[in-house]
């Protein structure tokens, strides 16, 4: 049996995949399978792990060299896919909005996770109970990633701007060891460092809202996608097996995040407590969910000037409407 077609669910949504990107159909395709393919794999995406874990992909195209570079954040997963050091990046899909906003043709193909994976996280004898009352204060964040842009958006809706505090850009993991040490004030954290910061240090979350969370995506670049449509199926389809993988074994799912992130499994189940695998496929509500960022994308001139963020939105997650 062609292994594309071993999971009913993955065929599913790889044929709507192909649809959104305008592939030609599988017969009709002519492809040259690529002598390397490149990934990224992150601990904020339990599903990469497992599919460098089991050597799905690697399976599925036993003639092609597959490589893997550990991403710290969506800044430096979409770093690594611009330059080429990667053909498919993991971020956070308001990262894929900036982005292309910002020059980059790129274009996303999958839902790896769609998590409650950033908040506002203070210091366990933190006097602060609000937003508000960081007015004037140090808050790290890893700028181009959602935490950054989560921070943004709760500082807006406090009737604050980024003006109106002292952001200070640390990789995800140094804004941990920054809160911790009392260097700044609040971190906007990523899992699985926050929820270790939760479980380690006695860190709370002084602010959270869902709403302000962007999914999880996998995106490839335009020229990628025209290129290796085939290329992007098989990828995917080993993507479907390691999630349907994960839904089907949370326990063995976080000890294999705890091994690989080298953090307890207390924290790992407290990661996956609010991660959600159960809807792969990019849909209009995507769509709008990103749209309803794009107010303050551009009031805080985080996109070149006379950019249309709504059009840029549409470019980037083509669902395939008509």
């Amino acid at each position: 049996m062609n292994p594309l077609f071993h999971f009913p669910k993955a065929r599913y949504l790889i044929s709507a995949v192909a649809l959104a990107l305008g592939l030609q159909p599988l017969a009709q395709a002519a492809e040259t399978t690529p002598a390397e393919v490149h990934l990224d794999y992150a601990y904020y995406s339990p599903v990469s792990l497992v599919l460098k874990h089991f050597g799905f992909l690697e399976k599925a195209l036993p003639r092609t060299q597959v490589g893997w570079v550990l991403s710290q954040g969506s800044n430096r997963s979409l770093e690594y896919l611009n330059s080429g050091g990667v053909d498919f990046a993991s971020s956070a899909s308001l990262a894929a909005v900036l982005s292309r906003a910002n020059g980059s043709p790129i274009k996303s193909v999958y839902v790896y996770s769609r998590a409650e994976w950033t908040a506002l996280v203070v210091r366990k004898d933190s006097p602060y109970k609000t937003v508000a009352d960081l007015k004037g204060k140090k808050i790290a964040a890893t700028k181009g990633t959602d935490p950054y842009l989560f921070t943004l958006r709760s500082l807006q809706q406090a009737g604050l701007s980024k003006d109106d505090v002292e952001l200070v850009h640390l990789q995800h993991p140094d804004g941990r060891t920054a809160l911790e040490k009392g260097d700044v004030d609040a971190w906007a954290g990523l899992d699985p460092h926050m929820a270790a910061s939760q479980v380690q240090a006695g860190s709370r979350l002084l602010y959270r809202n869902t709403s302000f969370n962007s999914y999880g995506v996998v995106s490839v670049t335009d020229s990628y996608a025209r290129e290796h449509p085939e290329t992007i199926k098989t990828v995917l389809n080993a993507y479907e097996q390691a999630r349907e993988w994960a839904v089907e074994n949370p326990e063995e799912l976080a000890k294999l995040l705890a091994s690989e992130s080298g953090l307890p499994l207390e924290v790992a189940k407290l990661q996956l407590s609010r991660t959600d695998l159960s809807s792969p496929q990019l849909t209009a509500r995507d769509v709008l969910a990103s749209k309803a960022a794009a107010p303050i994308l551009v009031s805080e001139e985080l996109v070149r000037r006379g950019v249309n963020v709504d059009q840029v939105i549409d470019q980037l997650i083509d669902t395939g409407r008509q």
